[in-house]
């Protein structure tokens, strides 16, 4: 079954080179310059997943995902053109499921594309298709607590959004305390479809992971960095 990817964004080089990668990787796309006349587009005939561009006249990516919000669950990706913290953050609560900043390679954001998508397919099995013993179990490690089924973190009890990327690569950790893992083992973890992805994007994540837990613990230390090996979560 062929899979939609509506990509929305003013900037028609990004729309069309883009466009045209994800149609060689076999996506079927739907392209839109504005948000105003993306989001009756967006409700009225879903994509599997759309891609937003964060800065647009008219209505931009927050506005159009807001307005999605209310009538549909599609997951989205946002673009921005630059890696703004306080727009992520408020992406992410308003409900979207990942972050890329501009300018972005292409590869990237074909393996994010595909990550969303096995966390959306997997949040979609109805539970009398996921039998209990065959559920992810929850991951409690001292304060941090996840919930893979349901997409959920809390450091203490308090709730950390993160993205999907973000929750793989700390699932991979949490699994095994004390276990360095080094960034090819993690880049295995959160792009699982053969695509070349640079083995420092790794460390952006590892950093925003922080950044997000710092937020609700400024003591956070349980990520912690073997240089030249790689990253563990600390045992408690």
């Amino acid at each position: 079954m062929s899979i939609t990817i509506a990509l929305v964004d003013d900037d028609r080089n990004i729309l069309t080179s883009v466009s045209i990668a994800l149609q060689a990787e076999g996506f079927i796309t739907r392209v839109y310059s504005d948000g105003e006349t993306a989001l009756k587009a967006l409700v009225d005939n879903p994509p599997d997943l759309a891609v937003l561009d964060v800065k647009m006249p008219r209505m931009d990516g927050m506005e159009l995902l807001r307005r999605l919000r209310e009538r549909s669950s599609i997951p989205v990706i946002f673009l921005t053109s630059k890696d703004d913290e306080l727009d992520e953050a408020l992406g992410l609560a308003m409900g979207a499921d990942d972050y890329i900043a501009k300018p972005f390679s292409q590869r990237l954001l074909i393996a994010r594309i595909r990550a969303v998508l096995r966390r959306a397919e997997m949040r979609a099995v109805p539970p009398a298709e996921s039998p209990a013993e065959e559920e992810a179990p929850l991951i409690v490690r001292g304060r941090l607590s996840m919930d893979s089924a349901r997409h959920r973190v809390a450091w203490d009890g308090k709730d950390v959004t993160l993205t999907v990327t973000e929750f793989m690569i700390l699932e991979a950790l949490a699994q095994r305390p004390g276990v360095v893992k080094s960034r090819n083992q993690l880049m295995d973890v959160a792009y699982q479809d053969d695509i070349y992805v640079d083995d420092r994007t790794i460390d952006s994540h590892i950093k925003r992971l922080r950044r997000k837990f710092r937020a609700v613990d400024d003591e956070f230390k349980t990520i912690e960095t073997l240089y030249g090996v790689g990253y563990r979560f600390g045992e408690e």
